[in-house]
């Protein structure tokens, strides 16, 4: 675990370093440096050993592949291949939260507060985005509500704290990714989305430690 963490932590900052510099590719090897790491501490936190830890490690695998796409600069194809990846990850993460076993006071208070955010979030991107991008977009908020609320649930319901603290990492990182492809590109949003993002991943990946038998 502590090798992993030392990993992510140098190639975010190598990341920084990058974007600043607009390096492309050193920016690429140290966005997948980052992104293996969050693999590696899944691994090391005993994902195999659980259904919960399989189906994280499935989601991180999918964000790792979403990583991968969204290396391409601009409104590409790849970034539509990007966004369906992250969309399957983040769903599987749900379907993780959900086999830990959901309280549904949580889980509904949750969806509530979550889902007012998602439209705000919508309306702001609508006059943003391209026509072809709208609705993986609106799908893409709707599994992010989803699992938000799912890790709220799953906490209610007496699980870890740093699900929800994982998962609203890794919503508020996404606004930044939004901001940067679709509205205002500034250093502020890879300065700060980044590493919230792989911070985000790595707390997610070390919750399969917390899990075994489950």
């Amino acid at each position: 675990m502590t090798a992993a963490i030392v990993v992510a932590t140098s190639a975010v900052l190598c990341l920084l370093i990058t974007e600043w510099a607009d390096a492309r590719i050193a920016r690429g090897a140290a966005k997948m440096s980052a992104a293996t790491a969050f693999l590696a501490m899944a691994l090391a936190s005993g994902a195999l050993e659980s259904g919960y830890g399989q189906i994280l490690l499935a989601g991180l695998v999918l964000c790792w592949i979403g990583d991968a796409c969204l290396l391409s600069s601009g409104r590409s194809r790849g970034l539509l291949v990007g966004i369906a990846a992250f969309l399957l990850g983040h769903l599987a993460y749900a379907i993780a939260f959900y086999r830990l076993g959901l309280d549904p006071v949580g889980l509904f208070g949750g969806a509530v507060v979550i889902g007012a955010l998602g439209m705000v979030a919508l309306r702001w991107l609508r006059p943003h985005a391209p026509d072809d991008f709208r609705i993986p977009i609106f799908c893409y908020v709707g599994v992010v509500s989803l699992m938000v609320a799912t890790s709220l649930g799953a906490y209610a319901g007496g699980a870890s704290f740093v699900l929800p603290l994982g998962a609203l990492g890794l919503a508020i990182s996404d606004v930044f990714v939004a901001r940067e492809r679709f509205v205002t590109k500034s250093f502020l949003n890879p300065g700060v989305g980044l590493p919230m993002y792989f911070g985000s991943q790595m707390l997610l990946a070390y919750t399969a430690s917390f899990a075994i038998a489950v």
